[in-house]
This record gives structure tokens, sequence and C-alpha cells, in this order.
């Protein structure tokens, strides 16, 4: 999911010290002589919050052009979903509802604070809240949590989230998940304990630094283990939080209605403010930008910036409902290196040579709105980012080098260049179109590159999927990723640590599975000093490069839309640059 932070404090952030900031900061504006529009004015959202309001009441109304990979929290990798379940889904701890890098804190959630961390760092223990329930009135127990986390080792039905607790709490794979469980209350994971209904006590194997960060993925969300569909969950999820489900339709949409269950008193992070969230699909972006321009919708879920056309009528005529927004992405092009030629890393630096960074960085809307370009996978904001460029981008200006690119492809046995295949998701238009910027650069030396559109629901079964990448001769992926947490570990390891390779749901597309790279991996996670984890994921960043197995291009910016009903609307650095969702109102 997406980059992003330096390491979080683990200071615990009251409900009142969280109300009061969200009261005191003063809704930010632009120049008002330029705006031209009702909205709190430009950039409004990354300075502070701007309208900000406790008033409830109204229809909260999301857009986008993708569906979610699933509404089940165990089964969501991609960012907007995560961010859109915190409306139903509550975990142990969370991050911060506050603006900007504030937002990095980790404070409690159904907990009654963040861990107390025993045994060297290998013992977790938590205390829940009171007057915490489901949908139905019935208590959240500390099972329920036990039981929602178990259900990632279902990897046959509960696949496509992050695998970090099952690798961090099980390495070794003994445990089959909940369906297979043989115990009389399916809870017999051996790492969590759960010794009365209030208490929740994990023991890792060895220390990770970055234990609580996975906590407050979905992935740790309570599931009931009564109304657990399994690989149905997704079409109803029963819900933890202040909303709960009334329809999801893949494909059309989403509504969330009022949880009358919910206790707020139990909830320190949700202020609740609309009667209900709606999510309305729509797969055309020009489309999409008219019906935010016109109105008809308050926010872009995925929050993956404008179209041209949109983001030009905006900053001309709208300016007070835009945002340019930081975000903790990297778009890159993964290389599937089973697929030939792209075993041969002179096939794959060839790539690099012929390719027109610049070209890519203006499709996506030029520097000043689109970001820098990007020679490294690590984000700048991580422990271990730096200016390594070994191939010289910067210092052609992200240009072409026409004749390194030739040369690399004589070393790879393809002089006159060769034919491939790449993946763009159709849903994601400025991704077609960096694919087809790709495919003209790499034409001028000769690599034929013929680009395949999918639709972004079906990625899990298809990028992440080696077996079908490899059986329909898909060689290139263009894509973009996110910190899952603020270290190199929930940047990088997904990505490029091999024992993180799966059959399904996979994200190591290039099926990397260096050694050096793994064990690096092992280094930084025993790092309590977030400096000197990072001269081991700077390493791991360097080898990535040198490689050639990812192809980074481009740091990204977007401009957002936010419409001048919308209420608390921020930039969170912990939801890599999105608006804090649970914090959004509208007036009615």
């Amino acid at each position: 999911m997406k980059p992003l932070r330096s390491s979080r404090s683990r200071r615990i952030a009251g409900a009142a010290v969280v109300v009061g900031a969200l009261m005191a900061t003063a809704a930010c504006g632009g120049d008002k002589n330029d705006d031209k529009s009702e909205g709190a004015g430009f950039n409004a959202a990354t300075k502070g919050i701007a309208n900000a309001s406790t008033k409830t009441g109204g229809t909260l109304k999301f857009i986008n052009k993708q569906d979610f990979d699933s509404l089940d929290p165990q089964r969501q990798y991609y960012g907007f979903a995560w961010d859109f379940s915190r409306f139903y889904a509550r975990q142990l701890i969370t991050y911060a509802p506050k603006p900007g890098k504030a937002s990095n804190t980790l404070v409690p959630d159904l907990a009654t604070s963040t861990a107390k961390i025993s045994d060297g760092g290998k013992t977790y223990t938590y205390t829940l809240r009171d007057g915490i329930t489901w949908e139905d009135g019935s208590p959240i127990t500390a099972q329920d949590i036990k039981y929602g986390i178990e259900r990632i080792w279902a990897k046959d039905l509960i696949s496509g989230g992050p695998a970090y607790l099952r690798q961090v709490l099980d390495p070794d794979g003994k445990y089959k998940g909940p369906y297979k469980d043989k115990t009389k209350d399916k809870l017999g994971l051996k790492a969590i304990e759960t010794p009365d209904a209030k208490t929740i006590i994990f023991r890792l194997p060895k220390p990770n630094g970055d234990f609580e960060q996975m906590l407050a993925m979905p992935t740790g969300s309570p599931v009931k283990a009564s109304k657990d569909t399994g690989a149905k969950y997704t079409n109803q999820p029963f819900s933890s939080g202040p909303y709960k489900v009334q329809s999801y339709k893949p494909g059309k949409g989403a509504v969330l209605v009022r949880n009358p269950k919910w206790n707020k008193a139990s909830d320190p992070i949700r202020p609740a403010l609309p009667d209900k969230v709606t999510v309305t699909l729509n797969s055309n972006l020009d489309a999409v930008d008219e019906l935010l321009i016109k109105g008809d919708y308050d926010v872009f879920l995925s929050a993956t910036g404008m179209g041209q056309a949109g983001r030009s009528e905006a900053l001309k005529q709208h300016k007070g409902n835009v945002d340019n927004i930081e975000t903790s992405f990297v778009r890159y092009v993964d290389f599937a290196t089973k697929v030939k030629p792209f075993d041969n890393i002179h096939c794959r630096k060839a790539v690099f040579y012929a390719t027109n960074y610049t070209s890519l960085q203006t499709i996506r809307g030029g520097p000043q709105a689109a970001g820098d370009i990007a020679t490294t996978m690590l984000p700048k904001s991580i422990a271990g980012a730096d200016d390594y460029d070994p191939y010289g981008i910067l210092a052609r200006k992200g240009k072409p080098d026409a004749a390194k690119a030739k040369d690399e492809l004589k070393q790879c046995g393809k002089p006159d260049g060769f034919s491939a295949n790449i993946v763009a998701r159709n849903d994601q238009p400025n991704e077609v179109k960096a694919a087809e910027a790709l495919q003209e650069s790499l034409g001028k030396v000769g690599i034929k590159l013929q680009v395949e559109n999918i639709d972004g629901a079906s990625s899990a079964s298809i990028t992440g999927s080696p077996s079908v990448m490899k059986k329909r001769n898909l060689g290139l992926s263009m894509t973009g990723w996110g910190p899952d947490f603020p270290t190199g570990q929930g940047f990088e390891q997904p990505l490029i640590d091999g024992r993180f390779i799966q059959q399904t749901g996979n994200y190591n597309v290039s099926e990397t599975n260096d050694p050096k790279i793994n064990g690096l991996f092992d280094t930084a996670l025993k790092e309590t000093d977030p400096a000197k984890a990072g001269e081991s994921y700077k390493e791991i960043n360097h080898k990535i490069v040198d490689l050639a197995v990812q192809m980074p291009f481009l740091y990204e910016k977007n401009i957002t839309w936010r419409s001048s009903r919308l209420t608390n609307a921020f930039s969170s650095a912990a939801y890599n640059g999105r608006y804090d969702y649970s914090q959004l109102g509208v007036v009615k």
C-alpha cells in the first residue's frame, strides 16, 4: 500500500487531545482573490483542517474509478480500501486523527493503551476498552480479535491482504487457519493468548520493532466467528465501527448507514459525522472529475489525482476546492524476471536506459502536479532513502540514453530488440497512458511493447499470480506502491523479500529471492534505532536498482478535489497523504 513517514512515536494521544486538535486548528486557505469557488482555499487541507466542524448529518458521497479489492478487512490491500474500512472495522490501535505528520502517532482504539511490551520486545499485551460492541450489540472480545487475525492463515480462502502478521507470529507456517483448526473454539494459534475476554497477548518468536504498526492494519480487525462467511465475508462484513454495510454491489458501489449499537464513548477516534456514506463506481476518470466539479460527489476515494482536463479546469476555475497533496507513493514498472527475456539482467537494463522518464512524468501531470522523477524505490521520507542513481537518469534530465540501451541489448543477446507485454489497469487511466508512453520510447531502440489492459479489481489474480504472469507472457507491470507503514520493512518487504512470494495475492512480481536482501531485512528488524535500520534498507534499496528488477519513475504528488460541502478535511501522512476519511463530515 504506500511511502511516507519517519518512525512513529508510541505516545498515547487521548480523545480530548484529538478533539482539541480538530477544533483548535483553523481552516487554512489560499489567496482568496484567486479563488473562484466556495472551497476553503487552495491547499487548505495540506496546511491544516479545511472547514473544521462537529456538525452531524447528511450523506458523504465518494466516487471512485475502481472497485474495492475487498471489503473483508483481512483481504484488503488497496490503500483506499484500508482507509474506507475504518468506518466499519476497528483495531487494537490505530493512527492519530490529526493533520500531516502528527497522524503518524499510534494511539489506542479497541485497546485502552498501546502495548505493554516485555520479554525483550517479544511479548505485547493489551487490555480492551469497556463498551466496545458489534453491530448486534454483543461485546467485542479478545477472542474475536484473535479469530480475525487467524483468518489470514487461511490463504486458500482469505487471500490478497498483507502477510506481515502471519510472517511475524508464525514464521514456520505451522498454523493452518481457523477453518482447518481442530481446537474446540477454533483459536489454536499459539502465538496469541486470550486468558479472558478483555486481555490479548501476542508472543513473537523474535522481536520485530514494527509489530504494532502491523496490528494497526485492517488485518488486525476482529471478526465474530459466528458471522464469518469465509470468502463471502467481503459482501457483508460485520461491523465493529460506527457504520455498517447496508449494501455492496461489486462494480456498482457500496452504502454504509449508522450502526445504532456503536458506543461513541468507547471510540475516541471516529466522530461519525455523516448519517450515511456512499461509494459510486465510474471507470471514466474524466466523467468522475466532471461529477466532482459539478458537486454531485464530495471526494474521489482512490485519491490518485484528477485527469488532465479536470485538473486544468479545477485549478483555473475552482482552485479553492483543490489540494496538491504529496503522497507517499512511488510509481514504477515491475519486471517479471521469470518471463523471458526479462530473466536476463541486461534486457532489463536496456529498458532503464531506453525509458523517457520525463515523458512518464509529463503524462501524469508534470513536475509541479505529479512529483519528482524517481531513481530508487524507497520514498524520500523513509530512513535509508537517498539519491542513488547508477543509470544517470537525473544527469540526463530524464531523457533516454539510446546508445547505452542498445549496448545492453547486445549484451542480452537481443541486438535488434525484442517483443514484450506490459500490464496496465484500465481503471487507472494515467497508468495506461504511462504504459503507452513507455511503449513509444522503448520502440525507438527496437523493444516492441504491447500494452494489455486489465481491470484493477482483477490484479490480485493476474499480476498477483506468478503462474498467470508466465502463462500469459506478461513481462512488465505498470503499477504504484506506498508503504504499509513508514519503514523499509513497511514499504519494501512485500515487494522484494523472497519469503513473501505467494501463488495468489503476490506483490513480489519480480519473484526476487536474493539471500543477501532477505538477510538485510532480518538485520534491520532487530534494530530499535531507525537510523541503524535505515542503513540496511539503504543497502536493500541500492541492490534493487542494481538488479534492475523494479524501475521507479515518479515520487508522486497529485491534485485532489475537495467539495464545498466537505468538512474536517485534512491530508494525513498516515494514509499516504489522503484525507482521513473517518473524520469527514458534510454540510447538509
